[in-house]
């Protein structure tokens, strides 16, 4: 690794004007790259990391947003003196975005224009910043498409965005900022919506495309996990500064600052059980003084005590199960099919299905939570919505929840039913109608099912359920778009509650969460299971988060489940290759590792 610096960020300033005033969402940043190096940023949602980056590719909107102060130093190999992109006109600035710097986004779907094929995307991209042939830059861009691992490239070439798997978009997002051969590759959050495996190849393709074109990455990311397994340095950032930066490896075995402690802590932990995860509260308070300055204080406790105060012991777990397994089931699920018509001939009829549950039987029983876990098109959320009958294409099996079929009962009976079962959606947003006040939305399933005998004690309640998810009574006249993401997964866990049911379904509840909103809320689930004997399906393809949330798990693929039992048993031991690939892709974050690999850089 060269020890010239590519990029230096130099007491970078960037504001936002609101309503409510200036917000500093970068504060005083300094940083500096080298060239073959790949620095992690890391923080929380509103920490500054994405701005931070933005502000580097200089793609703030002004309004709101302007770089105030600072300079972004970029020392281009044509020119003896460094170049201050901040200083630069746009025009000038369209030479140095794409062709020095270029960034991958968070989400390939809406990053990808869809009424274009990936490949005139690409293409244009190329012409762009190119004087080429178009003959040229299609061959070029099917040469990227092969670069980056994606399966026969002129299909790709030739299809839509939404004819491509979440992991194919982002490698097409991946082509196209390589498209230029730039000095500097900005990826913000690139990994965050997808499987454990393909999070695994995307990471390990970005590392191989860096050492090839010998350029420098600025990887952004909330999951230090990740972090650990792509990033040479690591800097931290909360609410617009940087509190802590340094080494990988120093960063991991020996964090100073209580926040990235906190980051560190509230990971879900793979090789024991807790009945908790740690929050960044455990380990700093913030306040405020009078002229608005935030003070963190440090709280006492260290990490390692935290941890084990809430470690849970092996005869406390066999205790539970045998407590659990000794009930009558609530659920039972027998040889269920849930098929999809994918090929039709003229006259309608169907030819082909996608059998996306295949014959799958389980049983769950009162106050235990089995894990639904598998990659992206496994049939797990198809499964979680047949036993709900929320899906019509059920072809065959048993569903018996509480002694009745579900399968046979008619409308009125389901909706009955439905008090019974409920379930958390993935997107809290999508979930939630942005013209109703989350207090009325949390109302309107108990006033459809009639729960209790008017709307003043329907509102009692709603405030009550407000309180027990840590939210506040006079959230109850806001709307969801006045809420964080963490917040809004609370208004739905609340909702969900409303009803007072038996047995909930969480739906990838927590996959969008950073990850220390996603403790708070994966600790949430777990208290109110303990409290009101909740039975839960936790569904997700982060195997960590169903081991810290369930007793049993299932592992799906292709419909049908790959391997059943024990959550640690299935961890510890799994009988499966599909099962060791899952776990090979945790990023796991463990010193010894991250030692390993720092140590063949060298």
């Amino acid at each position: 690794m060269s020890n010239r610096k590519l990029l230096e960020v130099i007491n970078l300033e960037t504001h936002f004007t609101t309503e409510a005033g200036t917000v500093k969402a970068v504060d005083n940043v300094s940083f500096s790259l080298e060239r073959g190096e790949t620095i992690g940023i890391v923080g929380e949602s509103g920490s500054g990391k994405s701005v931070t980056s933005l502000s580097a590719m200089r793609l703030i909107p002004n309004p709101p947003g302007k770089i105030v102060g600072g300079q972004i130093l970029f020392h281009d190999s044509e020119k003896s003196a460094p170049v201050d992109l901040v200083q630069l006109s746009e025009n000038e600035m369209r030479h140095y975005r794409g062709n020095e710097i270029s960034m991958i986004f968070q989400e390939p779907m809406t990053s990808l224009n869809p009424v274009f094929t990936c490949g005139d995307q690409v293409l244009e991209a190329i012409m762009l910043h190119q004087s080429i042939a178009k003959a040229e830059a299609t061959n070029l861009t099917l040469e990227l498409f092969a670069k980056v691992q994606l399966p026969d490239p002129q299909r790709v070439f030739d299809a839509y965005p939404h004819q491509l798997s979440g992991g194919q978009k982002q490698r097409v997002m991946i082509a196209m900022a390589m498209s230029c051969n730039p000095s500097i590759l900005i990826a913000d959050e690139p990994t965050t919506a997808l499987d454990v495996t393909v999070q695994k190849t995307i990471l390990q393709l970005m590392n191989d495309l860096r050492d090839e074109m010998d350029a420098s990455v600025i990887f952004i990311t909330h999951d230090l996990g990740v972090i650990a397994e792509i990033a040479d340095r690591v800097i931290v950032m909360y609410k617009g500064k940087i509190v802590e930066q340094g080494n990988v490896y120093d960063i991991f075995a020996n964090p100073q600052h209580p926040y990235t402690k906190g980051l560190l802590a509230c990971r879900p932990p793979l090789d024991y059980r807790m009945t908790k995860l740690p929050v960044v509260s455990d380990f700093m308070n913030v306040t405020f003084a009078e002229d608005g300055t935030r003070i963190i204080e440090e709280r006492e406790s260290s990490m390692q005590k935290i941890i084990e105060s809430a470690k849970v012991k092996p005869s406390e777990s066999k205790q539970r199960y045998d407590k659990l397994f000794a009930q009558k089931p609530l659920l039972q699920v027998k040889g269920l099919k849930t098929w999809f018509p994918s090929k039709k001939n003229f006259f309608g009829k169907t030819l082909e299905y996608v059998k996306a549950v295949n014959d799958v039987s389980f049983d769950v029983h009162p106050g235990e939570t089995l894990g639904l876990v598998g990659e992206s098109g496994c049939g797990k959320t198809t499964l979680g919505r047949s036993v709900l009958r929320l899906v019509p294409n059920i072809m065959g099996g048993e569903i018996i929840f509480d002694g009745k079929s579900v399968l046979d009962l008619n409308q009125r009976d389901l909706k009955d039913l439905r008090r019974e079962m409920q379930i958390i959606f993935q997107d809290p947003y999508s979930s939630l109608n942005p013209r109703m006040t989350i207090g009325n939305a949390i109302m309107e399933p108990m006033q459809v099912h009639g729960v209790l005998g008017n709307d003043k004690e329907r509102k009692d309640k709603v405030v009550e359920l407000l309180e027990t998810v840590s939210l506040e009574a006079d959230h109850f006249n806001r709307y969801p778009h006045e809420f964080s993401g963490g917040q809004r997964q609370r208004i739905c866990v609340a909702r969900a509650l409303a009803l007072r049911p038996k047995f909930i379904i969480c739906d990838e509840s927590v996959s969008a969460l950073d990850v220390s909103v996603q403790a708070q809320v994966l600790n949430l689930l777990m208290e109110l299971r303990e409290k009101f004997n909740f039975t839960y399906i936790f569904i997700s393809h982060d195997l960590s988060v169903v081991k810290f949330m369930s007793d049993r798990m299932i592992v799906m693929n292709k419909g049908e489940i790959e391997e059943m039992g024990l959550a640690d048993d299935i961890y510890a031991n799994p009988t499966k290759e599909y099962t060791q690939k899952l776990i090979d892709a945790i990023p796991k974050g463990r010193i010894e590792d991250i030692a390993k690999r720092m140590a063949l850089l060298k």
